[in-house]
């Protein structure tokens, strides 16, 4: 009986107070360092970042180039960044290669097919003049050159065929 007795006041106190969840009161926030094309933490492989100014002032980094023109030429498979036409981009901006400092990215210039792999693969890789570019080829090779214009010219389809596996 004493049993019995004990085993309804534990069930008593168990079942009548009220739990508390400890999720239940924290907000959750997605990590800021997330590039919102692959999910890759931006902080991993800052040579290869990129970003996007938008009209808002408000910045997106991305973990490679790939990745900022995939949001570019798709701005609609991201909603909550309200991109609706190309005037909503401020500033597009990648980093040179070799030297690391961000520069325009209508005025890099691309290497595209060198041994080099970005974050997530064949990547454009940016330099800031043919300087640069020459170097680099010296390293790494390179198949193209490509600039802003022939890139926007390939369009998505030249973003889609870096990602294949």
């Amino acid at each position: 009986m004493r049993k019995l007795f004990l085993l309804s006041v534990i069930a008593l106190f168990t079942f009548a107070s009220p739990q508390k969840d400890p999720n239940k009161d924290k907000e959750i926030v997605p990590p800021k360092n997330l590039d919102p094309v692959y999910m890759l933490d931006v902080t991993k492989y800052p040579k290869f970042n990129a970003k996007i100014i938008l009209s808002s002032d408000k910045e997106v980094v991305f973990s490679c180039p790939k990745a900022m023109f995939d949001f570019y030429f798709r701005p609609f498979d991201y909603p909550e960044y309200k991109v609706k036409e190309e005037k909503d981009f401020k500033k597009l901006l990648v980093k040179d290669y070799l030297t690391g400092e961000w520069i325009d990215a209508k005025k890099a210039y691309y290497i595209f097919g060198s041994r080099l792999s970005g974050p997530k693969g064949d990547d454009l890789i940016p330099l800031k003049s043919k300087d640069h570019v020459n170097i680099y080829m010296l390293k790494y090779g390179g198949s193209r050159v490509l600039t802003f214009p022939d890139i926007k010219q390939r369009g998505y389809a030249l973003i889609k065929y870096l990602d294949m596996p």
